[in-house]
């Protein structure tokens, strides 16, 4: 019975620290490379949109 306190204490140290890092990743800016890449696909998709709406009526 005396591991149940060392355990919750080891728990909750783990705990708050998990919390800690992850506030902290969620605090840094998301990296240009991953923005860059976003905006590549939103620019296929509208790209691509047209074609598709053109493409199916065109097919029929």
């Amino acid at each position: 019975m005396t591991q149940t306190p060392k355990n919750s204490r080891a728990e909750r140290e783990i705990n708050d620290n998990l919390k800690r890092a992850y506030d902290d990743v969620i605090q840094q800016p998301v990296p240009d490379r991953f923005t860059d890449l976003l905006a590549q696909l939103k620019q296929a998709e509208a790209e691509k949109a047209p074609q598709n709406a053109r493409g199916d009526n065109a097919d029929q």
